[in-house]
């Protein structure tokens, strides 16, 4: 019956714990036998702190069986079950179901991330799970991967640890200041410990759990608890690449601000959303074989007039999809808007400093407020500035407002009504540049290039205008291949959307990858693509798949 069988031992006259299970810093979990009703339990054995007082280790233990009971009351699928609440030598245990498989941290550790699907189907089943638990008032408080059990078989994800991290010390800063748990997935806010962290602090800990199940690892991880610290607190926060679609869910709720903090019910819709896509992949009515990729000349647009090489902006090719990039800079949008007023800054530095006190961090480091923005070109082609995607209205100078229409935007994005006339939902922090008929919405850098052109329609329909764009691809796109024309649909009306990989302007550049969809409406052609470097191809199709489902026509 396990390692521990000739040492068993019996708790409460009814649990025999056969053999460990694992140690954590909150204790012991066995695998038990219930005599009494024999039946396979997992018990835990919780950890008191040895130098507590009497009267502290009274306290705690009352604590931790008032919220292991109250935990108790959930109900939810996601939920691990909580059987029983004893006490036994003055140690509380909890008794739970077994559940057979390992956490989500083995499965990391054994076989790396997971991909988007399974993410997302993690992440539906744990913000369900919290939803039941914050209805009843209860906070887990110590979201990781190691309090996700993976069901084996069928894989169902299970949330443990319910109502006891906050006891026996897990992400919070003691009376003392000494810092105790797993701040890599830890909220700002309950850093700070200025005001009672709520519900939103578990979403921001499902938010780092979300990337770590994608990058194999939290965002906040780094190489000191200073660092890890400063990170959560401070630095301009980088969702891995592995996002893809799962962005803007990870955007969302890695918001500093709690108040600005994607809901569970919002968060739980957009998982969903993306799960059905993963499920079922965008697929096109029927594939149109494309026409032969026969080189033709094709004339080359100049290069932007910049004061600098390195400013330069190449032109792409002349058809309606190309997407022109620049040579790739690799910085991300931060999370939190540059400027924001994040809660508590300077509480929670001299918390932070407290905390680590004798740890190596100076508190410059840690009070160094860290705003970096994200770099923009000054200007574009034509000589048309840049200008941020929710700047006010110029004078012919290319800038877009904000929609003023009620349609709400994704998490990490905003709806712009552009003066060309239309409107989409882009990433905040994407400036927007005109070249020729062409309007823009890049990222810091220009590594992603969200392209809308609108025109008079052309002989044949959408498909016609792809394919003849595809035929020329061998002469506007070096390194063309891997390209494909497919008959699809948007807003009801036939498209074609086209997807081809190519090497870039440069070889800093790199390999680059676009995906492209044109379609008729109104007696005008619409054509929106993205553009990104092949190995954020993913990411991409997030900004693609957001920027055609939100585009409206606005006039014209």
């Amino acid at each position: 019956m396990g390692t521990e069988g000739a040492n068993a031992r019996l708790i409460a006259g009814r649990y025999r714990l056969d053999a460990k299970l694992g140690r954590g810093g909150m204790g012991i979990v066995w695998r038990a036998t219930d005599q009494l009703l024999g039946r396979n339990v997992a018990v835990k054995e919780v950890a008191l702190d040895p130098t507590l007082s009497e009267e502290e280790a009274r306290h705690q233990r009352e604590r931790t069986l008032r919220e292991a009971r109250a935990a108790a009351q959930l109900k939810h699928p996601h939920i691990i079950v909580v059987h029983d609440i004893v006490e036994d030598g003055e140690l509380p245990y909890i008794v739970m179901e077994l559940v057979e498989g390992g956490s989500l941290a083995d499965r990391l550790s054994r076989t790396g991330p997971v991909d988007v699907a399974e993410a997302a189907r993690i992440g539906i089943a744990l913000v369900g799970a919290l939803r039941t638990a914050h209805a009843a008032g209860v906070l887990h408080r110590d979201i990781k991967p190691a309090n996700v059990l993976l069901e084996a078989p069928g894989g169902r994800a299970v949330l443990t640890d319910f109502g006891i991290a906050q006891v026996s010390g897990a992400t919070t800063l003691t009376t003392t200041g000494s810092f105790v748990g797993s701040p890599e997935y830890t909220a700002p806010e309950r850093m700070s410990g200025q005001t009672p962290a709520g519900p939103e602090a578990d979403l921001w800990s499902l938010g780092a759990l979300l990337c770590a199940a994608l990058s194999g690892t939290s965002p906040f991880r780094r190489d000191s608890l200073g660092g890890i610290l400063h990170a959560v607190v401070f630095d301009e926060i980088r969702p891995p690449e592995a996002c893809g679609p799962l962005l803007p869910v990870v955007r969302g709720l890695l918001e500093r601000d709690p108040a600005g903090r994607l809901g569970a019910e919002r968060a739980e819709q957009m998982l969903r959303a993306c799960a059905e896509a993963a499920a079922a992949p965008y697929t096109p009515t029927r594939s149109a074989p494309a026409a032969p990729a026969t080189p033709s000349p094709a004339p080359q647009a100049p290069a932007a007039p910049a004061p600098t090489p390195r400013a330069a902006v190449p032109h792409g090719p002349t058809h309606p999809g190309a997407a022109p990039v620049a040579a790739p800079t690799p910085v991300s949008a931060p999370v939190s808007a540059p400027g924001k007023r994040r809660p508590g800054v300077a509480l929670i530095a001299a918390l932070l400093v407290a905390a680590i006190a004798g740890a190596g961090v100076s508190a410059a480091l840690l009070t160094d407020d860290g705003e970096r923005g994200g770099r923009t070109s000054t200007s574009g082609a034509a000589g048309q500035p840049s200008a941020p995607a929710s700047a006010t209205p110029g004078e012919r100078t290319g800038t877009a407002s904000p929609s003023s229409d009620d349609r709400p935007a994704p998490a990490g994005y905003h709806v712009v009504t552009d003066p060309e006339g239309f409107s989409l939902a882009v990433p905040l922090g994407f400036t927007r540049k005109v070249e020729g008929p062409r309007i823009f919405y890049m990222s810091p850098g220009e590594t992603f290039r969200i392209g809308i052109k609108i025109a008079e329609p052309e002989s044949g329909g959408p498909l016609a205008v792809h394919q003849r764009a595809h035929a020329k691809g061998p002469g506007t796109n070096p390194g063309y291949r891997d390209a494909e024309v497919e008959i699809t649909s948007q807003h009801g009306r036939q498209g074609a959307l086209w997807l081809f990989t190519w090497d870039g302007f440069s070889p800093a550049e790199g390999p680059r990858h676009t995906r492209d969809l044109c379609w008729e409406e109104d007696g005008r052609l619409y054509d929106v693509w993205v553009s990104s470097p092949v190995r954020q191809a993913d990411e991409a199709r997030g900004y693609f798949d957001t920027a055609v489902s939100t585009f409206v026509r606005t006039g014209g």
